[in-house]
């Protein structure tokens, strides 16, 4: 049966993402430490550069500002080290979520002559359609999709050669988390739930 098919294909791809959404804020939230440091290191540059190294005790050991800068570069590029494996975190889930929602939409296409429009359409009192369940699907990877994204230009955009725009990265983080729900995987999830659950009941029902 079609509509089982697809059922069981949305419920195998539910357990999948639950998993990976977890691994996906689990990388979210490396970010925001790192960022953290990263603008405190940013700050303590700004600092030595505007410091009057011949003017003060410190101008008496030579090439101390060379050292340090050096210091402070290899420190910042330590955590952009850190914050690109937490990026590559992102990419795979990013990619996993991306192919198991092509796979559920083809399947979809597959049988969706012997599905029938009003079918994919249906919705019950509680339950909504598998319209409504395959649009979660591509919400949750446009979301996902988008969101690397944008982790990946803030990434690029960050340089030793810009302290300010460093120092301020973990606002400009957080504007960029702002633009998005944080749960909408969850709607996406939720509906499926609903969907799969009211299918089985449909399967088991007499008559059916």
């Amino acid at each position: 049966m079609a509509a089982a098919a697809v059922a069981a294909a949305l419920r195998e791809w539910a357990v999948a993402a639950a998993r990976r959404d977890a691994a996906w804020r689990a990388a979210l939230a490396a970010w925001e430490p790192l960022l953290a440091s990263l603008a405190g290191l940013a700050a303590q540059m700004r600092a030595a550069q505007r410091l009057a190294w011949g003017g003060s005790p410190l101008g008496a050991f030579g090439g101390l500002r060379e050292r340090l800068w050096r210091k402070q570069r290899g420190a910042a590029e330590a955590l952009l080290e850190e914050l690109g494996s937490r990026r590559a975190e992102l990419r795979a889930v990013r990619d996993a979520v991306g192919a198991g929602v092509a796979a559920v939409l083809r399947l979809y296409e597959e049988r969706a002559a012997e599905l029938g429009l009003a079918a994919a359409l249906r919705r019950g009192p509680r339950c909504p359609s598998l319209a409504d369940a395959l649009e979660g699907l591509q919400d949750v990877e446009r979301y996902y999709r988008h969101l690397y994204l944008e982790s990946k230009l803030l990434l690029l955009s960050i340089s030793c050669d810009s302290l300010a725009d460093m120092e301020a990265l973990p606002q400009s983080w957080e504007r960029i988390l702002g633009r998005y729900k944080e749960d909408i995987v969850q709607d996406a999830l939720l509906k499926i739930s609903l969907f799969v659950d009211n299918q089985r009941e449909l399967c088991c029902s007499p008559g059916s």
